[in-house]
């Protein structure tokens, strides 16, 4: 069977610009995992792995001009963006090692025995060991932050398991690059350059999901193919972890008041956040629930405003152009929808940002004007105007889980006066993270981040960015009645590796 090329494309003309690899075959799918398979001891001292991930945040900027030269390349997404981008995946590395470091991520709890209590307490010790390899499907929209040196690699290997990376199509030269340089520090530490895999093709992540070595999953993409792996990842002999970031409408309330006082702020900042980076984050604005009347028509004006005023952008390939350009004329041909700002087709090669408005009323019970309450990726969003409460809570009980969900308040129902409670009561069970006077593009690095929401925004109630991103690559392990001698270090009395523990009961 002939070898599959994997081609560099510039998305600004559509042309291949070099032949970056080889799809892999099944056999080289299984000589990736078993490799890493092999290797997985290679991380087991917490110190050595905190100083690989520092050393590779290191290699990552000594290299910055020619990854973000060709990531620029194969994805038009521009320097600047680029180069924070890559300094984003290299504090998250780094923060990464401090909690490696810290050791909390452990969870180590120390039950001494308690012969009175009903039933009796034996000698129990418990913490979490890493589940083994995992594999990383890349992100279409952030070739660092969210692919091979991403929040998924990092958390997985800060948790002891080696990684296989399944590259993305759209930036396999960055994927490679990228890669050389974690393998590279990775032997400066003197660990196995086999920790991190990597591996090209449809064909190719479809086996990494069902090979019997691989322990766990983590996956940014589309509903379609994000469901597609999670049934394949739990139909498998041993189901595994599958942690996907499928889909996000990230839904706005506007308050009536709010408008009424700053519409035109509102306004400015919403085109701000549903054209960033030409619509491509999983976080855009989608659906803006805003109010009809006065506050409402000047909101719309400065929206118009700022978005005419927003220059063309390139796609991150010209199947996802094609797609945006198609389901933009879908939305905009519906019933009562107008298009103050149309989007659509730049040139051959680019897409204009707009927006759509259409009655709240006809998003209230089900009908051909569903299509508005799906994502539609690019810079395009949905203003729905409501004439009352009812209408917002009305719409938003019809909306599947987000990534995301925010209102804008006036400074008097920030005071406590008004429905702002009541509004956020009603968007938390639709989000992982609820915003209030803030725009939901931006997801900040923290030890309190919540990135992932009920289903199809996420499969699972983790989250892939943050601190507590670990926790999915771990998995609890009590110890009974075992000997002191017998124990792993972490859970001996004496504590000789000065970790945070719980401990109840006397030693």
């Amino acid at each position: 069977m002939a070898a599959v090329p994997v081609w560099s494309v510039d998305p600004r003309t559509g042309k291949r610009r070099e032949q970056v690899a080889v799809e892999a075959t099944a056999a080289e799918v299984d000589r990736e995992v078993g490799a890493a398979h092999a290797v997985r001891d290679a991380l087991a001292d917490r110190a050595v792995r905190a100083a690989f991930l520092r050393g590779a945040a290191d290699l990552l900027e000594e290299a910055r001009g020619d990854l973000v030269a060709v990531a620029d390349a194969e994805t038009a997404l521009g320097q600047a963006r680029l180069t924070g981008e890559l300094a984003r995946s290299c504090y998250q590395l780094r923060s990464f090692a401090d909690i490696v470091d810290e050791g909390s991520f452990l969870g180590i709890v120390i039950d001494h025995p308690d012969p009175s209590a009903t039933p009796p307490i034996p000698d129990l010790r418990r913490y979490k060991v890493p589940l083994g390899v995992i594999a990383v499907y890349a992100a279409s929209n952030f070739p660092f932050a969210f692919s091979v040196p991403g929040g998924d690699t990092a958390s997985a290997l800060a948790a002891g398991c080696p990684v296989v990376v399944k590259a993305h199509p759209d930036h396999p030269a960055t994927s490679e690059q990228v890669a050389a340089v974690l393998r590279r520090a990775a032997g400066q530490q003197g660990i196995s350059a086999d920790v991190i895999g990597l591996v090209h093709g449809f064909d190719a992540g479809v086996e990494l999901v069902r090979h019997p070595l691989v322990s766990g999953a983590g996956f940014t993409g589309s509903i379609r193919g994000g469901r597609a792996l999670f049934d394949a990842a739990a139909a498998r002999p041993v189901p595994i972890p599958f942690h996907g970031e499928l889909g996000s409408l990230n839904p706005v309330v506007i308050t009536e008041s709010a408008a009424a006082e700053r519409a035109e702020e509102i306004g400015s900042g919403l085109a701000g956040s549903m054209t960033l980076g030409v619509g491509q984050f999983c976080v855009k604005p989608g659906l803006v629930l805003a109010p009809s009347g006065a506050g409402g028509d000047r909101l719309v004006k400065s929206l118009t405003d700022a978005v005419s005023a927003t220059e063309s952008g390139v796609l991150l390939d010209h199947r996802m152009r094609d797609t945006f350009v198609e389901g933009a004329a879908e939305r905009a041909g519906l019933p009562d929808v107008d298009a103050p700002v149309t989007p659509g087709a730049g040139d051959a090669h680019t897409v204009s940002a707009g927006f759509l408005t259409v009655p709240a009323a006809r998003l209230t019970s089900s009908g051909e004007h569903d299509l508005l309450l799906e994502e539609c990726f690019g810079p395009l969003t949905v203003v729905a105007r409501y004439d009352s409460d009812a209408e917002v809570a009305s719409v938003l009980s019809r909306l599947p889980g987000n990534l995301t969900a925010t209102v804008h308040l006036s400074a008097a129902e920030e005071a406590g006066e008004g429905r702002g409670a009541e509004l956020l009561a009603e968007l938390t069970p639709l989000a992982g993270r609820v915003l209030v006077n803030a725009w939901p593009t931006g997801v900040a690095v923290a030890s309190a981040q919540h990135h992932g929401g009920p289903y199809p925004a996420t499969t699972s109630t983790s989250t892939s960015v943050g601190g507590t991103a670990i926790e999915r690559w771990l998995r609890p392990v009590a110890y009974q009645n075992t000997p002191e001698p017998l124990l792993p270090p972490e859970l001996r009395d004496a504590n000789p590796l000065s970790l945070p523990r719980r401990v109840t009961g006397l030693g």
